[in-house]
């Protein structure tokens, strides 16, 4: 062939051929094919990555031209730079060897749902927009609350109803918003200083952010103290006795967040009993099991979100433990109408004969933005593609895994589990020498004296503890030594994690509670099996070992 004639063939299966048409079915098909062969080679690889990316921070610019180039650039080329590139700086959090924070599982029905939403590309935000859209969610989103048990108070065939947002931060500032409406409309607008908002000290943080944004007074957002006592829940004493602190001051509660599955370390707030604290005093109750909801589906578990019934809102993400992919919040309310109140608008180039008839939902007024995306396409894939009986058994291999793990932590003397393990995520630690199991201060085991001490962490392991001990000196000498044992601790385990993580073998996260550094196992990731899991261990094993030794 000479050159003539290979440039035009090679211009007739190049990207840039129809530029005309960016849309031309033949090389949509062609490049599509590119992109699933691509995708399908990357998951039958993905163990040799590391996990954790290890570039330095602006990699990528000296890597990647300056500007945007003038002339079209064939996906032969851009997949090339895409593998050589990108992938680099890509942390895989569909590895098998993926225990960081929460999981975010992937699938075959979930990335073809996905596929299909973006290739229809609707703009979905009110029924006549793409009926289809509408009414699919309404109906898959009865169908997962009926999977959960949920009252049906919070279902459409109940009144209530369900709408997928993007985040549980979008979820709870909707509801947020909603809760501060609805009482102002009672109370006044001028009284808008005096709202209260109310979680844990291990309430997610987009909550503090909500109320940020909804214009709640900063001084009046209330995060409860949790002691490891009460495994880090929310005590409903507890928040009684600020509810009430904040009255006797002339303040008016407002909203309460309640966790299923903290973020630290998957914490369970009592529902119940806060629901019951809630109603006393007229809050709003939000329900967060952005984690933790979708394993409800497994009756053994459903229990831990008894007492739903007394909230106001529920909301789960299933891109995180539902094999759907990111984004897909599920939001369920008992009163659409407070969101509708709170978030509605209707221009005229919005109105339309459904709306006016009052016979179909619109969902841009369940939410933040107008726009929207036609999500409930890959979660219908996935409930329909695997079915109530496999998504089960594919959360219990989850936490049979995690169970693994913990059996691993504390068959070996050197380490402890920090917290109980209530789900797919164990929270241990490695406890420095002569510490011993059970031993530490933030266990409430160390010292006779009373302190209110807060171990300081960092990398220079040194602390700033205040005692307030009414013990002699041998007590305050004791309390001393345990907050430099803590503090030592707290330094062991974060350099153990870093080494860990430096190796790309596994990624791990960590957070802080009662003073304590945990290193947190989340198991979750789609395509993990036991064996991962045992060389995880092995991994840990093998780089406490490596630290012990140079240190002690």
């Amino acid at each position: 062939m000479d050159a003539l004639n290979f440039n035009h063939e090679l211009m007739k299966h190049s990207s840039f051929y129809n530029t005309n048409n960016p849309l031309d079915p033949e090389e949509f098909r062609r490049q599509g094919h590119m992109i699933i062969d691509f995708l399908a080679d990357y998951y039958l690889n993905i163990e040799k990555y590391p996990v954790l990316s290890q570039v330095e921070p602006g990699y990528l610019r000296k890597r990647l031209p300056e500007s945007t180039p003038y002339n079209p650039e064939s996906i032969e080329t851009i997949l090339q730079d895409v593998q050589d590139h990108i992938l680099p700086g890509v942390t895989h959090w569909q590895s098998p060897s993926y225990f960081a924070y929460f999981p975010s599982s992937g699938s075959i029905a979930g990335f073809l749902g996905e596929v299909l939403s973006t290739g229809f590309n609707v703009v979905g935000f009110n029924w006549i927009s793409s009926p289809a859209a509408t009414e699919l969610e309404s109906i898959v989103m009865d169908w997962l609350g009926e999977m959960l048990q949920l009252p049906k108070s919070f279902l459409f065939s109940g009144n209530g109803g369900g709408v997928l947002q993007g985040t549980t931060c979008e979820a709870i500032l909707c509801t947020l918003v909603a809760a501060r409406d609805q009482m102002l409309r009672r109370i006044g607008s001028q009284n808008m200083g005096k709202l209260v908002v109310y979680g844990s000290d291990q309430t997610h943080c987009s909550l503090q952010k909500a109320a940020r944004i909804a214009g709640i007074n900063p001084r009046n957002f209330r995060a409860v103290k949790t002691t490891k006592r009460t495994t880090f829940s929310l005590s409903p004493d507890s928040l009684r006795s600020a509810i009430c602190k904040d009255i006797d001051a002339g303040l008016i509660p407002l909203f309460l967040c309640a966790t299923v599955g903290t973020t630290s370390t998957t914490a369970i707030d009592p529902l119940g009993s806060l629901c019951d604290v809630a109603k006393d005093y007229g809050l709003w109750v939000h329900v967060d099991a952005a984690y933790a909801g979708s394993v409800c589906i497994c009756p053994e578990f459903r229990h831990v979100i008894d007492g739903v019934e007394g909230a106001n809102s529920f909301s789960l993400n299933a891109h995180k433990w539902f094999l759907t992919t990111l984004d897909c919040c599920c939001l369920w309310v008992k009163d659409p109408s407070a969101l509708i109140k709170s978030l509605s608008t209707n221009p005229e180039y919005l109105k339309n004969k459904a709306t006016d008839s009052r016979q179909v939902v619109d969902y841009k007024d369940w939410q933040l933005t107008l726009s929207r995306r036609f999500r409930s396409l890959k979660l219908w894939f996935v409930l329909r593609s695997y079915g109530v009986a496999k998504l089960r058994d594919f959360l219990r291999s989850h936490v049979n895994m995690a169970k693994l793990f913990e059996r691993f932590v504390t068959s070996d003397k050197r380490f402890e589990i920090v917290v109980p393990r209530s789900f797919a995520v164990v929270c241990f630690r490695l406890l420095s020498p002569g510490m011993g199991k059970g031993a530490s201060y933030a266990n409430g085991t160390s010292t006779n004296g009373h302190t209110n001490g807060h171990v300081n962490g960092h990398a220079n392991g040194h602390f700033n503890g205040h005692t307030n001990g009414k013990g002699d000196d041998h007590d305050h000498d004791h309390d001393d030594h345990n907050y430099m044992k803590e503090a030592t601790t707290n330094e062991v385990n974060r350099k153990l994690l870093e080494s860990i993580n430096k190796s790309g073998r596994v990624f791990m996260t960590h957070s802080m509670v009662g003073g304590v550094f945990v290193i947190r196992f989340a198991v979750g990731a789609t395509l993990v099996e036991e064996k991962h899991v045992i060389t995880a261990w092995k991994v840990v094993q093998e780089h406490a070992n490596a630290i012990l030794s140079e240190n002690y």
